[in-house]
């Protein structure tokens, strides 16, 4: 940042300079510029697409992390569930895990996979009859999910399954690998307890329930050529839906109505399921980071914070764009949306193989504290400032994740920015723990296909910021008063998903930002359909739809 410091004369100085600097380094290989999606030819699939779900590609990825010749991996899915004193059943969602060695997306069903004999079996319920047939439609066969899937063997989940598992509990060499001790199949429990149904010390589990996860987290980091097709897709549509919300918003008048907006967009794509809640928050709301109500009105309001993305073929997109409702930033607006936007165009820039993220993390504080010495929000030498860690006050979260199966996925050995089992994170003591020289830690070193998000951010929550002017450690950094103007202003963050190449990054996030976006808030655009392909276009002139939707 030395060199924009010493261009910027002024705020807008500051940013074209700090912009400059970025555009000027030299185009990554595989730099991202906004494009119209029409121009990808590998978003025209359906899906009823005849490509199966590489199930045994991932197995064999398992297997060799697992590092073992001989054993059989037991996984099984998702069950179908009602609501809690109710007879209504709850949107089906499979496990992940299962679902990244099957592609099956029914419930009732598990997967084995025998490693020594490369041998990947789906066992389904018997197909239901009667009444639940009258009711629901008949559930897939053996035939059915012998053509769809990628499997070796296809059974039923009956006494078929239990003398396969017999079999190879008595005939077979190895262990019977387990996400959980509680999901190994009935009899391999059994043989691990005593007459009494207490442990026997002196047995040993026929079954492995710690090596599995973490060789299935390692392998799911790295997404296949089709994990990344699936994501494509998911984004396309994330990114129309995102655009239908700018075309609309001056005739919207509640979050409830951008919520409605998105994910009816959505919808109509088939893609029928979020990959998270709809964050629509508007004014004070976008100061929070995962805001859900969406019921507020938008009158009086400056900004509108939308995080939001769809799933395609459970694979997620996370996308946000924070926008001026009435298409017109305010001063203050603009200033904070120019500091992300140059925050987050720095940090893509350093995605590449071997990168480590924690270091791209504490790129985007270095920006963040230039920016709001610029502006007068922050005091003191940047030096000073940058160590005593007082951006987390404005910017309390993460970089980013990775994404996949999971808007928030797995990574191997952890998170990506940190090594920790618990969800909950002190983002404050995890700035400092990176600062200091941060510990080893595999999970936050970048490789080539994986997908991550690059989301930076500055907020104005009274509640957060108070926690930081109360204390004489930063309240000497905080200008209170000029605080007043922003706190209107609400929070700005910006999220695009990267896809790790071989040689540098590509933005899979193809919904519009920056200037594009005031150019669709305020109809100066020429309706380019940035989920669409050329053929998708063509189809809707053919046969333009009428109504309040269209």
């Amino acid at each position: 940042m030395e060199n924009i410091e010493g261009k910027a004369e002024g705020m807008q100085d500051w940013i074209d300079a700090g912009l400059e600097v970025v555009n000027s380094s030299g185009p990554s290989s595989s730099s991202h510029n906004l494009v119209c999606v029409t121009d990808i030819d590998i978003l025209s699939f359906r899906p009823d697409s005849v490509e199966k779900y590489p199930a045994k590609l991932h197995a064999r990825a398992v297997a060799r992390k697992l590092g073992v010749n001989a054993g059989l991996i037991y996984l099984p899915g998702g069950t179908a569930r009602t609501f809690e004193d109710s007879d209504q059943l709850q949107d089906f969602r499979q496990l992940r895990y299962f679902f990244y060695l099957s592609g099956v997306d029914f419930p009732g069903c598990i997967v084995t996979y025998n490693i020594r004999k490369d041998d990947l079996s789906a066992w389904i319920p018997p197909p239901n009859t009667g009444r639940d047939v009258i009711y629901n439609g008949p559930s897939p066969t053996v035939e059915d999910v012998r053509a769809r899937y990628e499997f070796d063997h296809v059974g039923l989940k009956t006494k078929e399954l239990n003398d396969y598992l017999t079999h190879f509990n008595e005939r077979e060499c190895g262990l019977t690998y387990v996400l959980d001790a509680n999901q190994a199949p009935q009899q391999f429990r059994r043989a691990a307890m005593n007459d009494t149904g207490s442990q026997c010390i002196s047995t040993i589990p026929p079954y492995n329930s710690i090596s599995l996860k973490a060789a299935m987290d390692a392998c799911r980091v790295i997404k296949s050529p089709y994990e990344i097709k699936q994501i494509r897709k998911a984004s396309a549509i994330t990114a129309e839906a995102h655009t239908q919300v700018l075309r609309s918003i001056k005739k919207l008048s509640n979050e409830a109505e951008i919520e409605a907006v998105f994910t009816s967009t959505c919808i109509s794509k088939l893609a029928k399921k979020q990959a998270y809640n709809v964050i629509a928050g508007s004014g004070v709301n976008a100061s929070t980071l995962h805001y859900g109500s969406n019921n507020e009105p938008l009158e009086g309001r400056q900004l509108v914070c939308l995080d939001a993305g769809c799933e395609w073929g459970n694979y997620a997109s996370d996308v946000t764009r924070t926008f001026p409702i009435s298409g017109q930033w305010s001063k203050e607006a603009k200033q904070i949306h120019a500091i992300v936007e140059l925050m987050q165009a720095h940090c893509i820039r350093m995605v590449k193989p071997g990168a480590d993220y924690r270091a791209i993390h504490m790129k985007a504080h270095e920006i963040a504290v230039h920016g709001l010495m610029t502006l007068g929000i922050l005091r003191g030498g940047y030096e000073e400032l940058y160590k005593s860690g007082v951006t987390v006050a404005f910017f309390p979260h993460g970089l980013g994740h990775y994404m996949g199966l999971e808007c928030h996925d797995v990574g191997d050995g952890g998170a990506l920015l940190y090594h920790s089992p618990s969800i909950y994170v002190d983002w404050f003591t995890v700035y400092h723990r990176i600062q200091r020289g941060p510990s080893p830690n595999a999970a936050s070193i970048l490789a080539p296909n994986m997908v991550i998000t690059v989301e930076p951010g500055l907020y104005f929550s009274r509640y957060a910021i108070d926690f930081y002017t109360k204390d004489e450690r930063y309240s000497q950094y905080i200008n209170t008063d000029l605080l007043e103007k922003y706190y209107p202003v609400g929070g700005v963050r910006i999220e695009d998903d990267i896809l790790v190449t071989e040689d540098g990054y590509e933005n899979l996030t193809t919904a519009p930002k920056g200037k594009e976006m005031l150019r669709i808030i305020n109809g100066e655009d020429k309706e380019e359909n940035y989920g669409e392909t050329k053929k998708d276009d063509e189809e809707k002139k053919k046969k333009k739809k009428k109504g309040w939707f269209w």
